[in-house]
């Protein structure tokens, strides 16, 4: 499998203990992570102490399905089986060295390779699901293996509960970490704000779509999710019809969503010209482009509480294919228009059935005005939907609500966002039985047929703070 990973995928991400300094000298909450959801094998080491967030290791193995344009579930799972060992091995040696003075020799682990006393981490976070569920249980399984191994506690985690606290993470990371803002480029979009409840978030990725009022750590209401299919695959595919098949050819991985927004605005923001429309009348008007066409947007005549992205898909298939049939190819410029067509029509939807949430929240509870808006998820890496979305409430009347997303190295799936996701939940006594398996689809509400977060069995609730207590 290693030979079909390409190079820049191999290395998509990775963070090691060097690039972060030497590991504080109090003992922390420390964390070993793992995700496995789709095609990206991910383990981290994540530390938490005193509200100060640490992430002593993260790398990503990207499993290469180009040839299939497209994620190959058993290809995934493949790659998956033959890279979680080989992470999990690496990691180990960026756990924090013990301190001589104070460790307890049953709370550290010896390595082979450099004989130094490691802490040995207070609990091993994995994803549990959503997702494909062979992939899932590769990941599953090893952190449960290394929970009997070490006897210390496991914590099964929500794979979109993780992307909804990641905000929480940066700004753990940014308010307490100096050295951190040297090293990694933030966004000016994204202020050093920790998002306290309640807050909506915006979760967009390739496999979901969703619009949630989190009350607290585990009160999650949906209140939109897409009726067909998620924005991030919507994206991706008319990212394949637009973008010419020379740039398509050489792009790294199938996540064509980025090629699409380098090839609609190759000079970022200065491309984007962006006018908001200031009524729902605006909105919901057709614009013709010069060359004729135009995209209708989901749902333009209702206030429905929900996405639908699979006719922008058609629409562009339409226009593309009348071009073709006309015997007159599409010029380079006819499609960065209506690349960036596609992509305002798809982000202009999100922020319609945000106004929509916020609006109907508003009437409902004046006295508790939601104020923050997380965007999470792989197409939260997206810099021209941030400004739409900002410009989108500002025109409509909620500039005040703040809009805060992670950097876009951990928008994507990642294992941080589990181990941080894993140590929320652990510090709130929440505990998953060695006997939980893992779930291709799992609801955040609890008002879901399934309960939501809670719902699957498998969940404990210890009593009181004891981090040892398994």
């Amino acid at each position: 499998m290693l030979s079909r990973l390409s190079t820049s995928a191999l290395r998509r991400s990775a963070f090691t203990a060097s690039r972060w300094g030497p590991a504080p000298r109090r003992r922390g909450l420390l964390t070993l992570a793992i995700e496995t959801s789709c095609d990206d094998t991910s383990v981290a080491i994540v530390e938490k102490e005193a509200n100060q967030a640490q992430i002593h290791f993260l790398e990503n193995i990207t499993c290469d399905s180009r040839q299939y344009k497209g994620i190959h579930p058993i290809v995934a799972l493949e790659s998956h089986q033959e890279n979680i060992a080989i992470l999990v091995n690496k990691a180990l040696t960026h756990l924090p060295v013990a301190c001589e003075k104070t460790h307890n020799p049953r709370q550290t682990v010896t390595l082979s390779s450099d004989e130094k006393a490691r802490r040995k981490p207070d609990f091993i976070s994995a994803t549990r699901g959503p997702g494909m569920r062979s992939n899932l249980a590769v990941g599953l399984d090893s952190g449960k293996a290394l929970s009997v191994a070490w006897q210390i506690p496991f914590v099964g985690v929500h794979h979109m509960h993780a992307h909804l606290l990641t905000p929480r993470l940066v700004a753990s990371m940014r308010q307490h970490d100096k050295e951190i803002k040297g090293m990694i480029e933030y966004e000016d979009y994204s202020a050093p704000i920790h998002p306290t409840f309640p807050f909506l978030s915006i979760l967009v990725s390739g496999g979901h779509t969703m619009l949630v009022k989190s009350l607290s750590l585990i009160d999650h209401e949906i209140l939109a999710t897409t009726s067909d299919i998620a924005i991030g695959d919507a994206i991706d595919k008319t990212a394949r019809m637009i973008v010419p098949p020379s740039i398509i050819q050489q792009s790294t991985s199938t996540m064509y969503g980025p090629l699409l927004e380098q090839f609609a605005f190759p000079n970022g923001a200065r491309d984007y010209h962006y006018h908001p429309p200031i009524t729902r009348g605006e909105e919901i008007a057709k614009r013709e482009s010069p060359w004729g066409w135009s995209l209708t947007a989901p749902y333009a005549a209702t206030r429905q509480l929900q996405f639908s992205f699979s006719s922008i898909g058609s629409m562009v298939d339409r226009i593309i294919s009348s071009k073709e049939k006309s015997g007159e190819p599409m010029s380079t410029e006819e499609r960065v228009d209506l690349a960036r067509e596609t992509m305002r029509t798809c982000f202009e939807h999100l922020a319609s059935r945000t106004v929509i949430a916020l609006e109907e929240h508003r009437d409902q509870n004046e006295a508790d005005a939601i104020d923050t808006l997380v965007i999470s998820g792989g197409v939260a890496a997206n810099k021209y939907l941030m400004t739409v979305l900002n410009e989108f409430l500002g025109a409509r009347g909620f500039g005040n609500v703040r809009i805060i997303a992670p950097p876009p190295y951990l928008c994507v799936d990642n294992a941080a966002m589990i181990g941080w996701a894993g140590i929320e939940m652990f510090e709130d006594n929440w505990r998953t039985e060695l006997s939980a398996r893992s779930i291709r689809k799992w609801s955040l509400d609890a008002r879901a047929e399934d309960g939501g977060l809670l719902g699957p069995s498998g969940w404990k609730k210890i009593r009181g703070p004891g981090r040892r207590v398994y």
